[in-house]
């Protein structure tokens, strides 16, 4: 098999973050699968062992309890966690997303308070944009902060939430003032341990990822402090995600590109191990010319990819190719992914194969972070 391509990102401590971000999803995460599919969440326990290693808020500044590093550090963890074969852990939420928000528009004792124990993996932490009627479309959410003297009051509901059921913090979009459209929506801390009103209403049962408690939530006169206001002022929200969003997405097509060239990598070793009429599977000119056709998928991918992180890492990620990245290579991955699983025959629909997890896992790539569809909204006005 050839060596494995080197990022053009990666350094010698950024190569070795992604070592030892591999070797813990392939012994924490996908070694226990059937446990984590099972009771749909995965143990507190993995967490502290993620900020243990150093895995969790890569980029956060040491002074706020991360690792100091840039994203391409955080991005090395979530392409191993691709190339693991994981998508159930929810890191890319906790680690990705949630700290940056809160190192850029939060107070210094949000910094302070927040982040810490976010690194440590004391506390976890998920993201509440996404409702019933507002998915890709954030303007239209309904979930609403009133203020009452020193406090708002929360009601509302939000679904699909990753991490939902476990999560310790939400970052939760609201609308402060309902009539203002965009600008009318803000971004509140919420501490979820024991506070009344806030409730888990089901843990979703998805076609894949079983293993994370995607959730539906519900607040009902939920009291947050105004000092959990993400930022001075009221009415930022919308902005303040669409500005994270070009990261985020970057988040989702790290972990497609490590699936897409685990999947190359695990079809290959099976066509070669597998006989059928006196041959390898891989001698079949059919397969080797499939199995060469992924292959060159994934390298374009990974060159793609490799220059967005590059623009992203110099402060020059556009949203346009954040969107082009988000896009193609989750349609990519889901692409050869299948032609992966039509490789391995029968044994390519049995989940005791990675690749027919993988499978079920990749699908949902292509929806959320904004659905591939809006991508090419997104792209298609740039032009």
């Amino acid at each position: 098999m050839a060596a494995k391509h080197v990022p053009s990102w990666h350094d010698d401590e950024v190569s070795a973050l992604y070592e030892l971000a591999r070797g813990f999803f392939e012994r924490e995460v996908v070694a226990h699968v059937e446990k984590w599919d099972a009771q749909r969440h995965i143990d507190r326990s993995v967490w502290l062992e993620a900020g243990k290693l150093g895995l969790l808020l890569c980029s956060v500044p040491e002074e706020y309890g991360g690792g100091g590093g840039t994203f391409a550090h955080d991005l090395a963890v979530f392409d191993a966690q691709g190339y693991a074969g994981d998508l159930s852990l929810g890191i890319g939420v906790h680690s990705g997303i949630v700290p940056h928000y809160i190192v850029k528009y939060g107070s210094e004792e949000q910094k302070r308070t927040w982040l810490p124990p976010m690194a440590t993996g004391e506390m976890l932490c998920a993201i509440g944009m996404t409702e019933a009627g507002a998915g890709s479309d954030l303007k239209a959410l309904r979930t609403t902060a009133v203020r009452s003297g020193d406090e708002y009051i929360v009601n509302g509901s939000k679904t699909f939430i990753t991490n939902g059921s476990s999560a310790d913090m939400i970052l939760l979009a609201v609308k402060t003032d309902p009539k203002a459209g965009a600008r009318g929506i803000s971004l509140l801390l919420v501490d979820l341990r024991d506070t009344p009103g806030f409730q888990v209403t089901r843990v979703l049962d998805k076609v894949g990822q079983h293993g994370a408690d995607t959730s539906e939530l519900s607040f009902t006169d939920v009291r947050v402090p105004v000092a959990n206001l993400l930022g001075p002022d009221e009415g930022k929200g919308f902005g303040q995600m669409i500005d994270q969003l070009a990261q985020e997405r970057l988040v989702v097509a790290a972990q497609a590109i490590g699936g897409m060239e685990r999947a190359v990598d695990e079809t290959v070793a099976y066509t070669k191990s597998r006989e059928a009429f006196g041959h390898s599977l891989f001698d079949f000119q059919n397969t080797a010319f499939e199995l060469a056709e992924c292959a060159t998928i994934a390298r374009t991918c990974r060159t793609f990819f490799d220059h967005c992180v590059e623009a992203h890492l110099r402060g020059e990620l556009d949203g346009t190719d954040a969107a082009m990245a988000k896009y193609w290579l989750t349609d990519q991955q889901c692409a050869v992914i299948d032609r992966c699983v039509q490789l391995h025959g029968g044994y390519g629909y049995m989940r005791e194969y990675l690749i027919a997890r993988m499978y079920e896992d990749a699908r949902v790539q292509r929806i959320y972070a904004g659905a591939n569809e809006v991508m090419k909204q997104i792209i298609g006005r740039s032009l």
